[in-house]
């Protein structure tokens, strides 16, 4: 039983240290994002400000106020999990508070025990007389050692007492503080949840107001639609001019390279040709040198077995000065056998040598004639397919306020909204800039609205709505070059449409550009 009582009193110690770490950083981070997007809302609530009397029936100025209203519900439920953190605080205070006392408990009994034996010894209360009634003066030391340690004891055990008199006290401030920070937080809550009310209650009125100027918008609509079809025309006939003119100098370069080829090889075969020369003349000096080395190796290969025999012979007849002669003789004979034998590997393999130098330097001029006549030179398609997900945003800053491809108009749901890419309201003097490297395809203007096009291979960029241009036709740019400014919309704010189109199907096709950069 004392075991899963300790058990339970260090579980919940240990729970109460890891509590005390991680929520705190969470409710800090959590007070982070509300500050920050507190300032999001504070710069829609200007920027609303500014254009409420010119375009406050625009999808744009409803895009804001859906925005804002998504803000502020981010804030309450960033709010609530802060709350939930400073509620287990309180909890997890309390708990402490409850230890300290039970810890408070003991400790004033157990001096209270100190104090009972310490009146009833009574030799230990009259200190003096404690000492002095000792035998000798080992007993007196002893006793005189045992009263500072008591002492010291008991000063101990009010310190103790003392301290976990303050701990409470310093637990019960922490709570009460807590309680106070929860009450703030409740009341900030109450405020936002006024707030969120209020604009949700205005953007009623906003869909009221739609609803009453119905047939103009809808008719704006359908011109800014009529509008968005002649670009999309455009850049179809762009891009499938493109594709055509693509095509073209794909086969003329096919014919150029088929020649280039031809020349090239006609052109290795004579450097072949010189080179075989030079390596015949080469092969039939190595061959002679192999040839005379060779017979050498012979000759002097049996002129070593014969003063091998000599030597037999003279030892046969126990003739000192012939054996002496002999081994000398014979030592001479395989030392130069030997250097002959190496003489002649090295001249064979000087022949294998100038073979297989002969294939390398083949290949050598092979490759260096070809690549002076400029064969393999075209620049191959880029990997923009291979960088999915991963091209930087078309804009440094900027908030979508139309999606992709087909969908529903957010008041009136008999009108179908369609984009071949993304609407992206910016700020003033906001500068467009390219996605991946590229070659600028096409600069065009289309009802007055300029359209930069960039070419990646069979993939197209295009960006929409711009002014201020800061590029040329069949301009290579890189990634982050700017290609100019952000113009107004028919809405009256500031924007871009960006697309990315895929030449090589058939049809050519546009792209949800939000599954190719990152936002």
């Amino acid at each position: 039983m004392m075991h899963r009582k300790l058990s339970l009193f260090l579980g919940l110690l240990l729970f109460g240290f890891a509590f005390s770490q991680q929520p705190e950083n969470r409710k800090e981070q959590l007070q982070k994002q509300n500050a920050e997007l507190k300032k999001q809302i504070a710069n829609i609530n200007a920027e609303l400000a500014k254009a409420k009397g010119e375009t406050k029936l625009s999808l744009a100025y409803l895009a804001s106020v859906n925005q804002k209203i998504t803000l502020r519900e981010k804030v309450v439920n960033n709010t609530q999990k802060e709350k939930r953190f400073i509620e287990d605080d309180i909890y997890k205070r309390q708990l402490e508070i409850n230890k300290f006392n039970r810890e408070l408990k003991v400790l004033r009994k157990d001096y209270a025990d100190i104090l009972v034996k310490a009146y009833k010894n009574k030799g230990v209360q009259n200190k003096v007389t404690f000492v002095l009634s000792s035998k000798n003066l080992g007993e007196a030391i002893r006793r005189v050692q045992y009263i500072k340690q008591y002492g010291e004891y008991q000063d101990k055990k009010a310190a103790e007492i003392s301290d976990k008199a303050n701990q409470i006290k310093t637990s019960i401030n922490q709570k009460q503080k807590s309680v106070k920070e929860k009450d703030a937080l409740l009341n900030r809550q109450k405020q936002d949840l006024v707030v969120i009310e209020k604009e949700r209650k205005d953007k009623e009125v906003l869909l009221q107001e739609f609803k009453k100027n119905e047939a103009k918008l809808t008719s704006d609509l359908r011109a800014k639609q009529a509008e968005n079809k002649k670009i999309e025309a455009s850049i179809r006939s762009i891009i499938n001019e493109e594709v055509k003119r693509a095509k073209e100098r794909e086969e003329a370069e096919k014919k150029a390279e088929a020649e280039r080829i031809r020349l090239a090889k006609i052109a290795a075969e004579k450097e072949k040709a010189k080179l075989e020369e030079a390596r015949k003349a080469e092969a039939a000096r190595l061959l002679a040198e192999k040839k005379k080395a060779e017979e050498e190796e012979r000759k002097l290969a049996e002129l070593a077995r014969k003063k091998a025999e000599a030597e037999k012979d003279a030892i046969a007849k126990n003739d000192a000065a012939k054996i002496a002669k002999a081994e000398k003789e014979k030592k001479e004979s395989e030392d130069k056998a030997k250097a002959a034998k190496e003489k002649a590997e090295i001249a064979r393999n000087a022949t294998k040598a100038l073979e297989a130098k002969t294939e390398k330097e083949n290949d050598a001029i092979e490759e260096k004639t070809m690549r002076n006549f400029g064969v393999g030179s075209v620049v191959a398609g880029n990997n923009f397919a291979e960088n999915r997900g991963r091209m930087s945003f078309p804009v440094a800053s900027g908030t979508i306020i139309e999606k992709f491809g087909k969908q529903p108009h957010p008041v009136f749901k008999n009108i179908t909204i369609e984009n071949n890419g993304i609407k992206i309201k910016v700020p003033a003097g906001t500068k467009a800039r390219c996605v991946f490297p590229g070659v600028v395809s096409k600069i065009s203007a289309v009802g007055g609205v300029k359209t930069v096009m960039i070419k990646h291979g069979s993939y197209f960029t295009i960006y929409v709505n711009l002014e201020n241009l800061t590029v040329s036709q069949g301009q290579q740019v890189s990634a982050g070059t700017q290609l100019g400014s952000a113009g107004t919309d028919l809405d009256g704010i500031y924007s871009i449409n960006f697309e990315i189109w895929n030449s090589a199907v058939n049809p050519i096709a546009p792209l949800n550009p939000m599954d190719w950069v990152s936002y």
